[in-house]
């Protein structure tokens, strides 16, 4: 397919100057050939230097296929959903502003479609990189919250509740169009509020199509972390706004449906206590309240305070 566009990959981008040049540099360097895919970077009203970093970058490469433009409309639904719109390619990839992508990122991607025909999706691992290092108090169930993703050693089918994360997700742009993208009552991060889940909801509509979703350990990419950003507020923030996602996801589907997640919700909060315990027993105590917080903050979240 060399000379025709396969693979639009979307960044979504708020005041990321810092590291947005690093993830435009990471799809530059791609085994790929640079015919054969499109990056189109969409600024959401991001106050720092990032039009200036984005354009210089864009200017400097002319080879490639780099676009920018801008979605006033806060939250990352309406971002990507706005990148979606201008992408030229059958396949529609979404990766973050802070993320690095392995060198064949996209060929593994171009590869994976072509061996798989039946796939309607595609999730990708996601490796954050702690700067300057891992928490003590970091966990695997608090790792989430910070955009760690590991399904699985092998290339697998996501079982039925399970989905991919949005910052590293590939779909037929067909497809995307037919579910019309992303839900916009679910923005993602808008001004200090988030109203999260929108992956979650993306993909269950997808599934509910009959659409096969892959998990690839091979499709790869690192996640910038800074561990001074984590603090109690910020990941009340995260963990508030899953369960505000979910809140606005079930009460579409009906009361019933929101309480049921109400009474999951308390299951999980028992099952925290319970594995804060276990991590005191093992003598890391510092991950147990982490753990807890998670569960107390999406309750929190869940039923809207």
């Amino acid at each position: 397919m060399t000379g025709a566009l396969q693979i639009s990959v979307v960044i979504c981008s708020y005041n990321r100057a810092q590291y947005i040049r690093d993830a435009m540099d990471s799809l530059y360097h791609q085994t790929l050939s640079k015919d054969a895919y499109e990056i189109i970077v969409v600024d959401n009203n991001s106050k720092d230097n990032t039009t200036a970093v984005c354009e210089e970058f864009i200017n400097t490469h002319p080879d490639a296929n780099f676009y920018y433009m801008s979605e006033t409309r806060q939250g990352a639904s309406y971002a990507r959903n706005t990148g979606a719109k201008k992408a030229q390619s059958p396949l529609l990839c979404f990766m973050d502003d802070d993320a690095v992508a392995d060198q064949d990122y996209l060929q593994s991607i171009s590869d994976f479609f072509a061996k798989h025909p039946d796939a309607g999706g595609l999730g990708g691992r996601i490796i954050p990189k702690y700067i300057p290092s891992e928490p003590v108090w970091m966990s695997h169930y608090v790792s989430s919250l910070v955009g760690h993703f590991h399904y699985s050693e092998e290339l697998t089918v996501f079982a039925d509740k399970k989905y991919p994360l949005e910052s590293n997700m590939i779909i037929r742009k067909v497809d995307f169009d037919a579910i019309n993208g992303f839900n916009e009552a679910l923005p993602g991060v808008k001004g200090t509020l988030r109203i999260g889940g929108e992956g979650k909801d993306f993909f269950f509509r997808l599934k509910a199509l009959g659409r096969t979703i892959y998990y690839d350990p091979s499709v790869r990419v690192q996640h910038v972390v800074e561990t001074a950003k984590l603090t109690r507020e910020y990941m009340y923030r995260v963990a508030s706004g899953i369960g505000r996602g979910e809140r606005v996801r079930t009460k579409e589907k009906g009361t019933k449906v929101f309480y049921l997640k109400i009474l999951e919700y308390i299951f999980k909060l028992g099952a925290s206590l319970i594995l804060g315990v276990k991590y005191i027993l093992q003598g890391t105590p510092a991950k147990a309240l982490p753990v807890i917080w998670f569960r107390i903050d999406a309750m929190k979240g869940l039923l809207n305070h």
